[in-house]
């Protein structure tokens, strides 16, 4: 369960922020071996490209090398750095805007997910299958920014509401509402684009 924490965990957490405190690299290689998958998927149901991927979670463990002394442990660790990464994603949306206007990038460059085994042999599945995909991306993608967060952080990053809230620094309902919006206009958007 994402949002369950043992009091064992939360003595591992403090003692894995204090030794960051101090300024240790094993600290530093452990943090970045248990959080660095869940950091690129959230940042890549933003992005929707893997090398901005990358390079955005490189940057967030470079903020939270340089910035560690700030963290007042108010949140969980976890939770702070998903805060870290939406503000580097969307740091990096901004950049890409000026300097692309932000144009939707080729769905056929981006699409890269591995096709499931046993739809692998019939290539009319196969290709209705990347259809609907390519579809969904481009209609998460195309989501206002608040709809978008939310549904990534539920659907992608499998968070609860009560974790939604805390990351975003909302309400709960204001999550579920969000989250409700989100599914409707890709319900909506994907009937459309079948008719």
């Amino acid at each position: 369960m994402a949002g369950f924490e043992t009091t064992a965990h939360k003595d591992t957490e403090q003692d894995l922020v204090e030794r960051l405190k101090k300024g240790q690299k094993q600290a530093f290689n452990q943090l970045v071996s248990s959080y660095q998958e869940r950091l690129f998927k959230l940042a890549y149901g933003i992005t929707l490209d893997r090398e901005d991927s990358v390079e955005v979670v490189q940057d967030v463990f470079l903020s939270v090398h340089h910035h560690i002394q700030t963290f007042r442990q108010d949140s969980t660790l976890a939770t702070w750095l998903r805060r870290i990464t939406l503000h580097h994603c969307l740091n990096w949306k901004r950049k890409w805007k000026r300097r692309f206007k932000w144009h939707h990038r080729s769905l056929e460059q981006e699409n890269d997910f591995e096709p499931a085994q046993e739809n692998f042999n019939d290539p009319e599945l196969l290709f209705r299958e990347k259809q609907l995909e390519g579809a969904l991306m481009k209609e998460i993608q195309a989501l206002p920014e608040k709809l978008r967060l939310v549904f990534v952080l539920n659907a992608i990053e499998g968070l609860s509401y009560d974790e939604i809230a805390e990351t975003l620094n909302i309400k709960k309902g204001t999550v579920s509402s969000r989250l409700h919006l989100a599914r409707k206009s890709l319900i909506n958007s994907l009937e459309l684009n079948e008719k």
